[in-house]
This record gives structure tokens, sequence and C-alpha cells, in this order.
């Protein structure tokens, strides 16, 4: 954790990082988390630190633990499940919808998206590969031009990072979500909305089971 910079968005600074360090294991589940300490190690007062930690206890990453005061939410599989459950069936229809406004501005974009994840795959970036994932699938939550879906995956996509960091450190299960990001948009271009959203379901049930059975991070 590095210290931040003076700025007029210090909370949202301060938010991001101490998301980082509990996505990329800095903090354990279970840890306990001060103001005062996180305040010390980002060089701010606590003020900043003490609302983003109330937006990430708010949010389920932090949890009240009587007197040891706010902890780590420890990763729960039934949780991810219940994502992945919610997952396999909004994305495919977030694919069935992008596909009916694909523009040609888009189909450059999108498989843009693809080759830069393909190339962070190979440079073996595995934080920079995973945000790929993220912007893909953003990407097409913004194309189906229904923003209930944005905003609803927005804060799953917060908690799926938890687990699909360590999931994305192994090159043969990256290189795997990139080529079925390809197969989904290549159909969406053919005009094939229903294949390319079967696509999809079996993107998110074959997701689920890589961070499943992910080996545990040594």
């Amino acid at each position: 954790m590095q210290s931040l910079e003076p700025s007029t968005s210090l909370v949202d600074q301060a938010y991001a990082v101490i998301l980082d360090a509990l996505c990329d294991g800095t903090f354990k589940p279970g840890e306990r988390l001060t103001q005062d300490d996180i305040a010390a190690r980002l060089s701010v007062s606590r003020q900043p630190v003490t609302h983003a930690l109330a937006v990430l206890k708010a949010q389920g990453f932090l949890v009240q633990s009587g007197r040891r005061g706010l902890t780590v939410t420890a990763v729960e599989p039934e949780f991810f499940e219940a994502i992945y459950q919610f997952r396999s069936a909004v994305e495919p229809l977030a694919v069935s919808l992008a596909a009916q406004r694909l523009s040609k501005s888009a189909i450059v974009r999108g498989r843009s998206l693809v080759e830069h994840g393909r190339n962070l795959v190979v440079a073996g970036d595995a934080r920079a590969t995973l945000q790929a994932d993220m912007d893909f699938h953003a990407f097409l939550y913004e194309l189906s031009g229904n923003p209930i879906i944005g905003e609803t995956m927005r804060l799953h996509w917060l908690h799926l990072r938890r687990a699909m960091g360590q999931v994305l450190r192994y090159p043969g299960m990256s290189i795997s979500v990139w080529q079925e990001h390809s197969r989904i948009l290549e159909r969406m271009i053919t005009g094939d909305a229903e294949g390319a959203a079967d696509l999809m379901r079996r993107h998110v049930v074959d997701a689920y089971e890589r961070v499943r059975i992910a080996p545990a991070t040594p």
C-alpha cells in the first residue's frame, strides 16, 4: 500500500486502495482493520479512511466483530455460488440485447478488448488480465442498452475480484477465458443472438467451476 497524493477525492482513493488490498490478499479474511493504522500507511487523516471503511462494510467486504472492530469478511463459497447463479441468468440477457445493437465501431472495440486481454495473458500480468476481463463484460453490459444490468453487476464484480484474481494467475485458465470471450463476440457479429447468449451461459458456468476448483494460492 502506497501513500496517497492530496486530492479532493481522498475518500475515493482510500476506498480503491483498501479494496485492492482486500482483493489481492494483502488483507486476509478475519484480519482486523483500524482507521489509525490504515491512515498512517496511506499518509492521510482518519476521516477519508473512516468513510471508505464504512462503504466497504456496507458492501459486505468488512464486518463488525464486537470489540475487535472491523474485520475482513470471509470468502464464503455459498456467496460466490449465488453470484454465479445470478450471472448465468443476467449475462446471457445482456449478450442477447447487445447483439442487436452491435455497430461497426462496437465490433472494433470488442475485438480490441479481446486482443488486449490475450496480450496480457501472454505478458503474465494477472492483475491487468482481471481488469481486462471486467472491461469486456462491462462492454457487453453497456452495449445491451439496459443500465440496470451494469449497475447491478458492478458490485458483484467487486466481490468476484477476490476469487477471480486467484484463478487468473494460472495462464491456461486465462487463455480459456479469452477464447470463450472471442467465440461469444464472433457469434454476436454473425447475428446469432441466441447462440451468443448460450455461449455466455456456458462461459459463466465454466467460470464458476474455475473459481470453485482453483488451486490454493502459494
